[in-house]
């Protein structure tokens, strides 16, 4: 049994808590024993992202460390990224597209265990919340546990205004439009962790503003969006784009694979989604903190290899919908 006090754990994710506490353990097995329900958070099931509070009291099973996987694992590099603010309270950092910000499922090492090997003096260093792997731009993390869990707060009632730069295949309308379907989560049978538009799922709402469109040689039209989420579900905006008709370029898991496959072999080659700001309370005094990541040069360069379309006759500059 481990209880969890209150500098160490509290606010972590139970899979942190975990890796932390059974040093040399393969984080797969961590992720089967959560899920096959033989940790158990007081008396009850659980799953690897959930939060843990001060008091809680961790049932974990007996475990054994098989050496060679440890030692294929290996320690995580020291690696920094770089840095949009830093403080005593906050840290936020520009992801990379292609970096996981955790371990687990498949992956040695994230942004969060390179990043603790890189400030080894580093008390207290948490995920605030979640970017795709294949996502890049601003990630958040909270350096003392009182800015986490602020952090959280403000993340679950929705205090923050979230904003991300995405290119969709299609022409999407110069003008916002809101899309509102609900999402389920699930599992694929190899295990892989998925999300559709399901009536009954999880309320999700993004605003996508359509910025400029563009054609590209054989390939079709694409635009260039902005997407503000009002809800934090998991590929909310992947899917919602998706299930609209407007696929985001390079997408492996919601998009259209074709134009994918056509789109790397003119040297296209990521999923074109960026965190490109977040807008927070500061934790400590309140005042309020925009955070920018720029929006990656691959970004440029797509739009660049197009044909700017002009803008269609009459269209008007703002409105509502439904998406």
């Amino acid at each position: 049994m481990l209880t969890v006090d209150d500098d160490a754990g509290g606010g972590q994710r139970l899979d942190n808590f975990l890796l932390r506490h059974c040093r040399g353990v393969p984080k797969s097995h961590i992720y089967r024993l959560i899920r096959s329900g033989q940790v158990r958070v007081n008396g009850g099931r659980c799953r690897p992202d959930d939060r843990l509070d001060p008091g809680d009291v961790v049932r974990v099973p007996p475990v054994s460390v098989p050496e060679p996987q440890a030692a294929a694992a290996g320690p995580a590099p020291a690696v920094e990224f770089p840095v949009l603010h830093e403080d005593a309270l906050l840290l936020a950092v520009d992801k990379p597209a292609g970096v996981a910000v955790h371990g687990g499922s498949g992956v040695a090492h994230g942004v969060i265990e390179q990043l603790r090997a890189a400030r080894p003096q580093a008390v207290f260093l948490e995920l605030a919340h979640r970017l795709d792997r294949e996502t890049s731009g601003v990630l958040l993390l909270g350096k003392k546990r009182r800015a986490l869990l602020d952090l959280h707060a403000q993340l679950r009632e929705r205090r923050t205004d979230k904003r991300y730069q995405a290119i969709v295949v299609g022409r999407w309308p110069l003008r916002t439009k809101t899309i509102e379907f609900a999402l389920h989560r699930y599992l694929t049978a190899e295990g892989e962790r998925r999300v559709r538009v399901q009536d009954g799922g999880q309320s999700a709402l993004t605003r996508v503003t359509g910025l400029r469109q563009f054609e590209l040689a054989g390939l079709g039209i694409f635009t260039l969006v902005e997407a503000k989420i009002e809800t934090g579900r998991t590929h909310q905006i992947r899917v919602h784009l998706a299930h609209s008709g407007f696929p985001i370029a390079g997408d492996e898991k919601y998009g259209n694979f074709e134009l994918n496959k056509a789109l790397q072999k003119a040297g296209h080659r990521r999923m074109y989604l960026h965190a490109h700001s977040i807008t927070i309370r500061h934790p400590e005094d309140g005042r309020p903190l925009r955070l920018v990541a720029p929006v990656p040069e691959s970004f440029d360069r797509l739009v660049a290899a197009g044909r700017p379309l002009a803008r269609p006759a009459g269209e008007p500059g703002e409105a509502g919908g439904q998406g």
